[in-house]
């Protein structure tokens, strides 16, 4: 379709269409919002205030002219207007093919919403990763995006990429738009000579200090040289000027290796002013050697620094993707899908120490079990809260929503979980989760696991990665279950990419499996199985254990053994990394029945160790010890 038969079609539809009666399409919402008020949106509203609503903004079969709409980004004007902006991309979903930056306005608080407005037409170029902020003291919306040559094939840009970055901006309260402006010359330095993105999220104006009134976004980049990228760059971009000019700020690199590793690649940052005017730097982990896929940093002197490199939160468990941050009074929210392998799940998180520690997953609200990916959350006032976000029942990129929240509608802050004891060197105790409650065990005490919610979750430490070691890991379990994934201890990532060490029952197939997956370097990544032919569900006690060394993977139940070729490189590089027992780490499936013992060392145990009677004792090789014979703390 034609750049002037799209504009002809949307001249249309904006004469026939009202700005309150487009884009109201109901949502099933989240087991608080389960009414519907006045508008026909779903929603609720309790007797606290609290409410949910939301509605789809952005998707093909209402907006003609596009085959797919992505990377939200919104931001409030000072009249009050939402303005939600889209990638709109012509013919598929692809990241490098014919992309305008397209825009609704809402002016009552994402109600209702206008008419799609093209702000930048790709005209067969990719013009997108838009980047909003409002100039308070002016009133101007200003616009970050980046180009680069479109094309036809679907497959994403060439390496190196010709991005560059672009601005426009508004005076009218985002009903019209300047011509766009090359940004090169002020911020696309010459080592800068691949991929380069604008945010995609808004960005902030500084409130606090002697920069106060300062414009700031992100951006991230690669450079390329010898015939490969050869670092990646993630910068802050900042202006004193309302926009007219534009200066590289803090900025941080991370070399690519020549085999192609490297330790990070902080993406798609997202920023906050925190309350003592420091600037809190959210950003996506992908693909480094470094645990977990979401880094974060600081800066101090209003953008123009880092007071430290990026640093990766192993335990905050999200899929690699773009997520977005908001300050709340104290409190810090987080939207970015909360299932730690695919794209599902979006939550909101909480962090009430200016992003120092995050709520785990247990504690986040769900606004979606869908498939979910890009975000951005903005303040619209009054308390409440706009999520813009892609989501879908088939896939993330079905369409793009809004959703309207209260503070009070998010789950209430919770106090310390109940714990059980780690008796390794320097541990921290276990959160017991769910109400998991003791029983008699092997050696005293053990922990009974409903099958439901139950289970142990360690605290992140850099002791229970096991890397390249050889390692044994083994623990007593008693169950009855006939059917059902019955996890009894999970250790790294998840999925089929992901390093990981796990042990579950599988009484359906008769048998417990035992599964590594590991990286090796730049290869792919690789696992290996060993099965049982027994599932053990008699509901006796059994002993179990998982070895790594002399090049082979066994898993044995009281002292039978199978085993497998090993397959080298780490158990735990890259990936989200939690330690759980009695439980999937992404939550999906829990065990049912008795577990006792747990232990893990840094070294493949000898059959006569194995096979010793239980006992206390702690050795330096002990990564972890959970005796599970006592909870502490209340239920």
């Amino acid at each position: 379709m034609s750049a002037r038969l799209r504009a002809r079609l949307r001249s249309t539809l904006t004469a026939v269409l009202t700005a309150a009666a487009l884009c109201v399409l109901a949502l099933p919402s989240p087991a608080r919002a389960d009414a519907a008020d006045a508008s026909g949106v779903s929603g609720a509203s309790g007797a606290s205030g609290a409410s949910f609503e939301q509605q789809v903004l952005f998707r093909a079969s209402q907006d003609p002219g596009y085959a797919c709409f992505r990377i939200p980004a919104v931001v409030r004007s000072t009249h009050g207007t939402l303005l939600a902006f889209a990638e709109g991309r012509v013919h598929d979903c692809g990241d490098a093919g014919d992309i305008d930056i397209v825009v609704k306005r809402s002016t009552d608080g994402g109600r209702t919403w206008g008419p799609l407005q093209v702000v930048n037409e790709g005209a067969g170029d990719t013009h997108g990763n838009p980047a909003p902020i409002v100039d308070h003291e002016t009133g101007r919306i200003v616009l970050a995006e980046t180009y680069n040559t479109g094309r036809t094939d679907g497959r994403g840009c060439d390496v190196p990429c010709d991005r560059t970055p672009h601005l426009q901006y508004s005076d009218d309260d985002g009903l019209s738009w300047s011509a766009p402006r090359d940004l090169s010359a002020e911020i696309l330095p010459p080592n800068w000579n691949s991929w380069y993105a604008t945010g995609p999220v808004h960005g902030i104006q500084l409130t606090r200090g002697r920069h106060a009134g300062r414009l700031v976004f992100g951006v991230n980049t690669e450079t390329w040289s010898d015939s490969r990228v050869t670092a990646n760059n993630a910068a802050l971009i900042t202006s004193d000027d309302g926009g007219d000019h534009w200066r590289i700020g803090a900025s941080d690199s991370w070399p690519i290796a020549d085999d192609g590793t490297f330790r990070q690649k902080p993406s798609e940052l997202t920023l906050t002013e925190r309350a003592d005017g420091s600037v809190l730097v959210s950003g996506r982990e992908q693909d480094g050697t470094d645990l977990g896929h979401r880094t974060q940093t600081v800066s101090r002197d209003g953008g123009d620094s880092f007071t430290a490199p990026f640093r990766d939160l192993p335990g905050l468990y999200a899929p690699q993707v773009q997520g977005s941050v908001l300050r709340l009074g104290d409190r810090i929210l987080l939207a970015c899908p909360g299932d730690p392998d695919r794209r599902r799940t979006m939550m909101i998180r909480s962090s009430y120490d200016g992003g120092r520690t995050w709520d785990s997953v247990d504690r986040g609200t769900v606004v979606t079990t869908d498939w979910s990916g890009y975000s951005d959350l903005v303040g619209i006032g009054g308390g409440a809260v706009g999520l813009l976000y892609e989501g879908g029942a088939v896939d993330a990129r079905d369409e793009v929503r809004f959703a309207r929240f209260t503070e009070d509608w998010l789950t209430p802050r919770r106090g310390p979980d109940p714990t059980t004891a780690d008796l390794a060197r320097h541990a921290e105790p276990a959160a017991v989760l769910g109400g998991a409650g003791e029983t008699a065990g092997v050696r005293g005490g053990a922990l009974e696991f409903d099958g439901a919610d139950d289970a142990v979750r360690l605290p992140y430490q850099d002791r229970l990665p096991l890397g390249t070691k050889d390692f044994t890991a083994s623990l007593w379990f008693r169950y009855t279950a006939t059917g059902g994934e019955q996890p009894l201890l999970w250790m790294g990532g998840i999925g089929t990419t992901q390093p990981q060490v796990w042990m579950r029952a599988e009484p359906a197939s008769h048998r417990i499996t035992a599964l590594i997956t590991t990286r090796n370097g730049a290869a792919a990544p690789t696992s290996v199985s060993v099965r049982t032919a027994s599932a053990y569900n008699d509901g006796q006690w059994h002993h179990l254990a998982l070895r790594r060394g002399d090049g082979l993977l066994t898993l044995s139940v009281d002292g039978t053994a199978v085993g497998a070729a090993d397959v080298p490189g780490s158990v735990s590089r890259n990936s989200p990394f939690g330690v759980h027992v009695g439980q999937r780490m992404d939550s999906r499936a829990y065990f049912t029945g008795a577990i006792d013992e747990v232990r893990v060392y840094d070294r493949a145990l000898s059959d006569d160790e194995l096979s010793a009677p239980p006992s206390g004792e702690v050795t330096r090789d002990t990564v972890l010890y959970l005796p599970m014979d006592r909870v502490r703390g209340g239920h």
